[in-house]
């Protein structure tokens, strides 16, 4: 079988978001062959090259997400009312009533202008493969325009009447960035028209690939999403003029909508994300939850001595950033020293940027504040109880002396999709307690301690009771660490997807036949295994008749049937 696995911003480059679990799949799925179409996010990923590719990966191709440059296409006046035709129409979908609800949450939308937004999306997309391209056309005064009528035309919501015109500049710009990859050049017979399926590694970007092979080619689409691009929209800009804010999330919205539409399979990683899909549009019957994978080697060291573990410390393990609520952590440490006045906090991670650094300084000067008669400041490991520390040191090499480090395991977020560091201290065999938001419950079950968030005295309260009770720390963290075992490993997370590839080709026609001597297509001749090992793949040996002395001995038999049943019978 051949795949397409397209990617934004990850896999083959050697940092970006999901290339560790692209990487998993394509080395565990070593019977199949892969093309990887990537987009890249900017000029310093490119830079850093790739990752060392397997066998199975045999074509990588590549385009920026980030570059502007014109592409010097010009059309003719056919074309340009062509754009203009089909932009009108995308704008219209974003503003008319159907999606975006009174309180900035995701709505149902309509058929109507669903069947819109796609007409528009497809015009857009031929447009670009008989033009040449769209960027120059996206980044025009017509499309300016376009976007300004459709705001100001009768039925519009009250968000996109308010627009002013920095706000269209801006929603232009950043519909312009979404839509660049219409105007590749992947979606000829010898690209993605030539692949059995096409496997989307996220929403955005990355499915729009996707679309346009199942258009033009009819190429089945599966899609995997672990963090839903809508979601996402909501929490990385809720300070964002409201306007611009709610145009494109219309477009998430709207692209969400026409991708789970067209999408053959859906797989979201938890729970949590397939509620948000189901709000956009996805089909139940479409949908199977598959939970990423993880290695769990790394953590069986940790696992098989937990008694080497301080039973008076807290470890909190991540990436420092705002919605990991370090600050109410801290309050609740406080509360926790007043039971518990041995107790120790380790902080252990690195900042998410310059808004993280920031955060992690805030951090600490509140930590000196909580604690200003026990030590000299609250970065010395030993003197403080409360100590910043990265991994990588002689103190914590790994992730799993991270975890390794003490009794109980905390996620204090606000905001959290997949906890993959809650599932890593599971590996360990550790006690967690945690905040219930994203899919935490879902990862945990029965096996941690779960409070509500921005709560310091709850989560206090938990940390409490665990550090008293050494035998529940132990049946808590056995637990935790046998749940992790059958449900997120890497082998749990291939199987799953072995399957739903030959559940989809299964039920897609055969768009390659492949002939016998006089030119007929051989049913059955391309089977959804295509590298299963044994003599009875070999379709160039003589066939035996049945019953005789070949068919005795395993002598391999081409099968044979009614032209009919070769229309879908790979």
């Amino acid at each position: 079988m051949r795949i397409g696995l397209l990617t934004e911003g990850g896999y083959p480059y050697a940092s970006g978001e999901a290339g560790l679990w692209c990487d998993r799949l394509v080395r565990g799925l070593e019977q199949h062959e892969f093309d990887v179409y990537a987009l890249s996010r900017g000029a310093q990923q490119e830079s850093e090259g790739w990752v060392p590719l397997p066998p199975q990966v045999s074509r990588v191709r590549t385009a920026p997400l980030w570059d502007t440059e014109d592409d010097g296409v010009v059309y003719g006046r056919r074309a340009r009312r062509r754009f203009a035709d089909s932009y009108a129409e995308l704008a219209t979908a974003l503003c008319a009533t159907g999606f975006q609800d009174p309180s900035g949450g995701p709505g149902e939308a309509s058929g109507t202008e669903a069947d819109r937004f796609a007409s528009a999306l497809y015009g857009l997309a031929e447009l670009a493969r008989d033009e040449g391209g769209l960027p120059a056309a996206l980044r025009s005064e017509t499309a300016v325009r376009a976007l300004e009528r459709a705001c100001r035309a009768p039925g519009a919501q009250r968000f996109a009447r308010e627009a002013r015109v920095p706000d269209l500049l801006a929603v232009a710009a950043r519909l312009e960035h979404a839509l660049r990859p219409l105007s590749l050049d992947w979606y000829e017979a010898d690209g993605l028209g030539d692949v059995d399926l096409c496997h989307a590694a996220s929403g955005g970007a990355a499915v729009l690939p996707g679309l346009l092979a199942a258009h033009f080619h009819g190429v089945p689409l599966l899609v995997t999403e672990y963090g839903v691009r809508l979601r996402t929209h909501y929490l990385r800009e809720p300070d964002s003029p409201a306007a611009p804010r709610a145009l494109l999330a219309a477009f998430q919205g709207r692209l969400a909508t026409e991708t789970y539409r067209r999408a053959a399979l859906i797989t979201p990683g938890n729970t949590h994300a397939r509620r948000w899909q189901e709000r956009c549009g996805a089909e139940r019957h479409k949908v199977r939850t598959v939970h990423p994978g993880m290695d769990a080697a790394p953590f069986a060291e940790a696992a098989e001595a937990p008694e080497c573990a301080d039973p008076h410390t807290l470890v909190w393990v991540g990436a420092v950033e705002p919605a990991k609520d370090l600050v109410s952590l801290l309050h609740a440490f406080a509360e926790v020293r007043r039971e518990e006045p041995g107790a120790r906090l380790r902080i252990v991670g690195t900042p998410a940027g310059p808004e993280g650094a920031a955060y992690l300084a805030h951090c600490q000067g509140l930590a000196a504040q909580l604690f200003p008669d026990e030590a000299d400041g609250p970065h010395a490991v030993g003197d403080n109880p409360v100590s910043f520390e990265q991994t990588g040191g002689p103190e914590l090499p790994t992730r799993a002396d991270a975890y390794a480090a003490g009794a109980v395991v905390v996620l204090s977020s606000v905001v959290e999709g997949f906890p993959a560091g809650l599932v890593e201290a599971m590996f360990c065999a550790r006690a967690t307690v945690s905040t219930d938001v994203g899919a935490v419950v879902e990862a945990i079950g029965g096996t941690g301690l779960v409070v509500p968030p921005r709560n310091p005295r709850a989560l206090a309260e938990a940390c409490v009771a665990l550090l008293r009770d050494p035998e529940r720390r132990e049946r808590l963290g056995a637990a935790a660490r046998a749940r992790a075992l059958e449900l997120f490993t890497v082998e749990q997370n291939v199987t799953a997807f072995h399957g739903i590839y030959l559940e989809i080709l299964s039920r897609t026609p055969v768009r390659h036949p492949v002939p016998d001597d006089p030119g007929v297509p051989l049913p059955f001749a391309v089977p959804a295994e295509a590298h299963v090992p044994g003599r009875w793949t070999d379709t160039t040996a003589p066939a035996a008749p049945r019953g005789g002395p070949g068919w005795a001995k395993g002598a391999p038999v081409r099968a044979t049937a009614p032209a009919s049943v070769g229309e879908g019978a790979r």
